[in-house]
Protein backbone atom coordinates (compact mmCIF):
# COMPACT_ATOMS: atom_id res chain seq x y z
CA UNK A 1 0.00 0.00 0.00
CA UNK A 2 1.45 3.44 -0.44
CA UNK A 3 1.35 6.09 2.13
CA UNK A 4 1.03 9.73 0.53
CA UNK A 5 4.19 11.85 2.10
CA UNK A 6 1.34 14.37 3.75
CA UNK A 7 0.00 11.49 5.74
CA UNK A 8 3.99 11.00 7.59
CA UNK A 9 4.07 13.16 10.26
CA UNK A 10 7.92 13.11 10.85
CA UNK A 11 11.16 12.15 8.34
CA UNK A 12 14.76 11.00 9.48
CA UNK A 13 17.46 11.37 7.33
CA UNK A 14 21.15 12.07 7.13
CA UNK A 15 22.33 15.66 6.78
CA UNK A 16 25.59 17.75 6.55
CA UNK A 17 25.15 20.68 8.88
CA UNK A 18 27.97 22.63 10.25
CA UNK A 19 28.40 23.80 13.64
CA UNK A 20 31.13 25.53 16.04
CA UNK A 21 33.24 23.82 18.70
CA UNK A 22 34.36 25.86 21.74
CA UNK A 23 37.03 24.49 24.17
CA UNK A 24 36.56 25.27 27.58
CA UNK A 25 40.24 25.12 28.83
CA UNK A 26 39.02 26.89 32.01
CA UNK A 27 37.13 27.08 34.89
CA UNK A 28 37.57 30.53 36.16
CA UNK A 29 34.35 32.01 35.56
CA UNK A 30 35.75 35.58 34.98
CA UNK A 31 38.06 34.54 32.36
CA UNK A 32 35.39 32.66 30.43
CA UNK A 33 33.24 35.25 30.11
CA UNK A 34 35.58 38.05 29.37
CA UNK A 35 37.01 36.02 26.50
CA UNK A 36 33.26 35.03 25.35
CA UNK A 37 32.77 38.64 25.66
CA UNK A 38 36.00 39.85 23.17
CA UNK A 39 35.10 37.18 20.69
CA UNK A 40 31.84 38.18 20.37
CA UNK A 41 31.90 41.67 20.13
CA UNK A 42 34.62 41.16 17.02
CA UNK A 43 31.77 39.35 15.02
CA UNK A 44 27.81 39.94 16.83
CA UNK A 45 25.94 38.98 13.63
CA UNK A 46 27.92 35.88 13.52
CA UNK A 47 28.07 35.10 17.06
CA UNK A 48 24.20 35.90 18.03
CA UNK A 49 22.26 32.53 18.89
CA UNK A 50 25.03 30.47 17.50
CA UNK A 51 24.78 26.82 18.09
CA UNK A 52 27.84 25.24 19.50
CA UNK A 53 29.35 22.18 20.76
CA UNK A 54 31.56 22.40 23.85
CA UNK A 55 34.99 20.28 24.04
CA UNK A 56 35.58 19.45 27.36
CA UNK A 57 38.68 17.91 27.13
CA UNK A 58 40.90 20.81 28.62
CA UNK A 59 38.40 21.66 31.32
CA UNK A 60 39.72 20.75 34.84
CA UNK A 61 38.14 18.78 37.39
CA UNK A 62 35.66 19.69 39.71
CA UNK A 63 34.31 22.33 37.45
CA UNK A 64 31.06 23.81 37.86
CA UNK A 65 28.59 23.40 35.08
CA UNK A 66 25.89 25.09 35.74
CA UNK A 67 27.87 28.05 36.07
CA UNK A 68 29.98 27.28 33.20
CA UNK A 69 26.59 26.64 31.49
CA UNK A 70 24.93 29.94 32.51
CA UNK A 71 27.75 31.97 31.71
CA UNK A 72 28.22 30.83 27.72
CA UNK A 73 23.70 30.96 27.60
CA UNK A 74 24.50 34.85 28.78
CA UNK A 75 26.82 35.85 25.86
CA UNK A 76 24.26 34.85 23.26
CA UNK A 77 25.34 31.14 22.26
CA UNK A 78 23.15 28.36 21.85
CA UNK A 79 24.66 24.91 23.45
CA UNK A 80 23.09 22.01 21.55
CA UNK A 81 26.05 19.18 22.69
CA UNK A 82 29.21 18.45 24.38
CA UNK A 83 32.03 16.12 23.55
CA UNK A 84 35.33 14.75 24.93
CA UNK A 85 33.68 14.96 28.29
CA UNK A 86 35.69 12.21 30.40
CA UNK A 87 34.70 13.26 33.97
CA UNK A 88 32.07 10.85 34.86
CA UNK A 89 30.11 12.69 37.42
CA UNK A 90 30.40 15.55 35.37
CA UNK A 91 29.19 14.14 32.34
CA UNK A 92 26.06 13.29 34.91
CA UNK A 93 25.64 16.79 35.65
CA UNK A 94 25.58 17.45 31.90
CA UNK A 95 23.04 15.00 30.93
CA UNK A 96 20.75 16.12 33.95
CA UNK A 97 20.95 19.63 32.54
CA UNK A 98 19.53 18.37 29.11
CA UNK A 99 22.54 18.69 27.08
CA UNK A 100 23.33 15.47 25.03
CA UNK A 101 27.08 13.78 25.13
CA UNK A 102 28.31 13.20 21.67
CA UNK A 103 30.64 10.66 20.46
CA UNK A 104 34.37 11.16 20.58
CA UNK A 105 35.01 13.54 18.13
CA UNK A 106 38.32 12.24 17.15
CA UNK A 107 37.21 8.46 16.50
CA UNK A 108 34.83 10.40 14.13
CA UNK A 109 37.46 11.96 12.14
CA UNK A 110 39.63 8.95 12.25
CA UNK A 111 36.49 6.79 10.61
CA UNK A 112 35.42 9.26 7.82
CA UNK A 113 39.52 10.21 7.03
CA UNK A 114 39.96 6.36 5.89
CA UNK A 115 37.01 6.51 4.02
CA UNK A 116 37.70 9.44 2.15
CA UNK A 117 40.76 8.58 1.07
CA UNK A 118 39.39 5.98 -0.52
CA UNK A 119 37.35 7.60 -2.99
CA UNK A 120 38.09 9.43 -6.31
CA UNK A 121 36.70 12.97 -6.14
CA UNK A 122 34.99 14.38 -9.08
CA UNK A 123 34.17 18.69 -9.47
CA UNK A 124 31.22 19.65 -8.90
CA UNK A 125 31.02 23.31 -10.69
CA UNK A 126 28.97 26.46 -9.89
CA UNK A 127 28.99 29.69 -12.22
CA UNK A 128 26.30 31.79 -10.18
CA UNK A 129 27.00 34.18 -7.36
CA UNK A 130 26.14 32.28 -4.02
CA UNK A 131 23.91 34.24 -2.17
CA UNK A 132 22.98 34.75 1.36
CA UNK A 133 21.20 32.09 3.08
CA UNK A 134 22.40 29.49 0.47
CA UNK A 135 24.07 26.43 1.30
CA UNK A 136 25.59 24.38 -1.62
CA UNK A 137 27.16 20.98 -0.57
CA UNK A 138 29.53 18.73 -2.60
CA UNK A 139 29.21 15.03 -1.93
CA UNK A 140 32.49 13.22 -2.21
CA UNK A 141 34.02 16.02 -4.79
CA UNK A 142 35.82 18.71 -5.10
CA UNK A 143 33.84 22.10 -5.28
CA UNK A 144 34.53 25.51 -7.90
CA UNK A 145 32.71 28.53 -7.77
CA UNK A 146 33.55 30.91 -10.48
CA UNK A 147 31.43 33.73 -8.81
CA UNK A 148 31.24 35.52 -5.72
CA UNK A 149 30.07 34.03 -2.28
CA UNK A 150 28.38 36.58 -0.27
CA UNK A 151 28.27 36.70 3.56
CA UNK A 152 25.49 34.30 5.50
CA UNK A 153 26.20 31.68 2.66
CA UNK A 154 27.82 28.22 3.52
CA UNK A 155 30.26 26.20 1.13
CA UNK A 156 30.64 22.40 2.03
CA UNK A 157 32.81 19.94 0.57
CA UNK A 158 34.16 16.65 0.97
CA UNK A 159 37.02 17.58 -1.03
CA UNK A 160 38.89 21.06 -2.09
CA UNK A 161 36.97 24.03 -2.30
CA UNK A 162 37.88 26.94 -5.05
CA UNK A 163 36.68 30.32 -5.23
CA UNK A 164 37.36 32.39 -8.85
CA UNK A 165 36.28 35.24 -6.84
CA UNK A 166 35.23 37.08 -3.71
CA UNK A 167 34.84 34.52 -0.55
CA UNK A 168 32.91 36.07 2.28
CA UNK A 169 30.69 33.36 3.40
CA UNK A 170 31.27 30.16 4.98
CA UNK A 171 33.90 27.31 3.43
CA UNK A 172 34.31 23.98 4.94
CA UNK A 173 36.37 21.34 3.12
CA UNK A 174 36.87 17.92 3.65
CA UNK A 175 33.58 17.90 5.51
CA UNK A 176 33.92 13.75 6.58
CA UNK A 177 37.39 14.14 8.31
CA UNK A 178 40.12 14.40 5.44
CA UNK A 179 42.73 16.44 6.77
CA UNK A 180 44.59 16.95 3.17
CA UNK A 181 42.10 18.99 1.38
CA UNK A 182 42.55 22.65 0.76
CA UNK A 183 40.55 26.05 0.39
CA UNK A 184 41.51 28.43 -2.72
CA UNK A 185 40.08 31.50 -3.44
CA UNK A 186 41.33 34.61 -4.99
CA UNK A 187 39.75 37.70 -2.71
CA UNK A 188 39.44 36.29 1.25
CA UNK A 189 36.80 38.07 3.44
CA UNK A 190 35.65 34.65 4.98
CA UNK A 191 33.53 34.47 8.10
CA UNK A 192 34.59 31.27 9.15
CA UNK A 193 37.01 28.40 7.37
CA UNK A 194 36.99 25.09 8.32
CA UNK A 195 39.48 21.82 7.44
CA UNK A 196 38.19 18.35 8.31
CA UNK A 197 36.40 19.97 11.21
CA UNK A 198 38.96 22.27 12.62
CA UNK A 199 37.88 26.13 12.57
CA UNK A 200 39.12 29.83 12.25
CA UNK A 201 36.98 33.01 11.77
CA UNK A 202 37.48 36.12 9.57
CA UNK A 203 39.35 37.72 13.24
CA UNK A 204 41.98 35.01 12.84
CA UNK A 205 43.07 35.86 9.24
CA UNK A 206 46.28 37.72 9.15
CA UNK A 207 45.89 41.53 8.08
CA UNK A 208 48.11 40.87 4.92
CA UNK A 209 46.08 38.24 3.93
CA UNK A 210 42.81 39.99 4.14
CA UNK A 211 40.99 40.62 0.96
CA UNK A 212 44.02 38.72 -0.84
CA UNK A 213 44.35 35.26 -2.79
CA UNK A 214 44.53 32.72 -0.50
CA UNK A 215 44.95 29.33 0.43
CA UNK A 216 43.95 27.39 3.64
CA UNK A 217 45.07 24.14 4.74
CA UNK A 218 45.64 22.21 7.47
CA UNK A 219 48.88 21.36 9.42
CA UNK A 220 49.32 20.01 12.81
CA UNK A 221 45.78 20.19 13.65
CA UNK A 222 45.70 23.77 13.19
CA UNK A 223 44.12 26.08 10.48
CA UNK A 224 47.00 28.00 8.36
CA UNK A 225 46.51 30.90 5.98
CA UNK A 226 48.90 31.46 3.11
CA UNK A 227 49.13 34.19 0.02
CA UNK A 228 48.82 32.45 -3.27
Amino acid sequence: MNVKSINIPIKLQGSIFTTLVLYICSNNINLINNALQKKVQKSPDFFYKAPIILNLSLLPKNSNWKKIQKIIFSNGFLVIGVIECYDSKLKKKILNSGVPIFSNKKNFIQKYTKISKQKKFKSVLYNHTIRSGQTIYAKESDLIIINNVNKGSELIADGNIHVYGQLSGRALAGAHGDHTRKIFCQYLEAELLSISGEYCLIDSIPNNILNKPAQIYLKNHSIHIKKL
